[in-house]
């Protein structure tokens, strides 16, 4: 089996159901010649062209760190699967127009090029444009368009029939709405702000919209990430001084995607759930964080509490009624949820935050 096809067996094994459009698209579009300066290993190490395990890393289901800032990565081609999943949610057809913000490698435009779309890729960065640009024209990719420019503006003036967002957001731009006005199935698929995490959502053009997957992103600066009502707290440093307050609930502990469910109805119930890192787990945990952000109470993936702080029991007790509200509601998975959106944010530069959630059967 070649690097391409068993690329796409791990995308598939990431969870995502492939078309066979977006399928042949991922086998045709060449990975690597949109990382030709490397990336960044999962170890900090940076993988270069030559490097032995160069195209294995490329044709791995995961993401790669094309720029960073400091220790801050700030450019990246995203992880296959999740890439896969944004797409499908999207449900681009051949002729229509795609607004993407972010451009990133150029990696996902490519894509969605491939899929019969003209794409206009907007990014802030002037060198991470360039470098998109200049990756396009080696591949051979025609029907993209990339913009250096503010992505809460879009393309003002332009009417698009999707929008495609890889970055992580608060909110939804309006102007990305407006640009779709005419477009009587128009879609946004966005990355919005929720309990420390990006989950992806897929916005009509009526301001409804639902949960697509777990993500998590590298965020916006301006008005996309502008200050809301209730934004999630900020992930702390590493939580220690924990200790146990209620015992297991799960043999074994839930999945990762069960996992993401539970801690996407956590964020729903208690403005306080976030992410944090607890001693003793690689992953990050959901975090009940108090407001010294040194204590609260962690839902570990086997349904344990652990916590600490001065109102640890309190905040024990929180996490143990969002364990108990979340099982008494069925376990719903996070796509069970439909989200309205209210305007906030900046008043000279508004965005559309979720304002509420309602439980489905879907």
């Amino acid at each position: 089996m070649g690097p391409r096809e068993a690329f796409l067996d791990r995308i598939r094994r990431g969870g995502v159901d492939l078309s066979p459009r977006l399928a042949a698209a991922f086998a045709e579009v060449p990975r690597e010649v949109f990382v030709p300066d490397g990336f960044q290993r999962r170890d900090g190490s940076w993988a270069e062209p030559a490097a032995a395990d160069f195209l294995e890393l490329v044709y791995d289901d995961d993401v790669l760190v094309t720029k960073v800032d400091g220790r801050t990565p700030v450019s990246s081609s995203s992880q296959p699967s999740l890439m896969a999943l944004m797409i499908e949610a999207l449900d681009v057809r051949p002729g229509q127009t795609v607004l993407e913000i972010g451009a990133g490698t150029g990696y996902n435009a490519a894509l969605l090029a491939r899929l019969g779309a003209s794409v206009i890729s907007v990014d802030v960065q002037q060198d991470v444009a360039s470098r998109a640009r200049s990756a396009l024209a080696r591949a051979g990719i025609e029907g993209v368009r990339v913009v250096l420019g503010d992505g809460y503006q879009g393309i003002p003036g332009a009417r698009v029939d999707r929008v495609i967002v890889t970055v992580g957001v608060a909110g939804v731009s309006p102007r990305w709405l407006e640009q779709l006005a005419g477009t009587p199935d128009g879609v946004v698929v966005v990355p919005v702000e929720h309990a420390g995490t990006h989950p992806v959502l897929r916005v009509t053009g009526d301001g409804q919209a639902r949960v697509v997957s777990p993500s998590s992103f590298m965020t916006a600066a301006g008005p996309l990430t502008a200050t809301h009502p209730f934004p999630a707290p900020a992930p702390p440093r590493t939580i220690k001084g924990l200790v146990p307050y209620a015992e297991s609930r799960f043999d074994p502990p839930l999945e990762p995607l069960a996992y993401r469910d539970l801690w996407y109805a956590a964020g729903v119930w208690h403005r306080r759930a976030t992410l944090a890192a607890v001693p003793g787990h690689e992953q990050n945990c959901l975090m009940l964080l108090d407001e010294q952000r040194t204590g609260g109470a962690a839902i570990l993936p086997d349904g344990s509490v652990v916590a600490g702080g001065d109102e640890a029991g309190r905040y024990a007790a929180d996490a143990t009624a969002v364990l108990d509200r979340w099982l008494d509601a069925g376990r719903p998975p996070m796509q069970a949820w439909r989200l309205s959106l209210a305007a906030g944010g900046d008043p000279e530069a508004p965005i559309l935050l979720p304002c509420g959630w309602e439980l489905t059967n879907a």
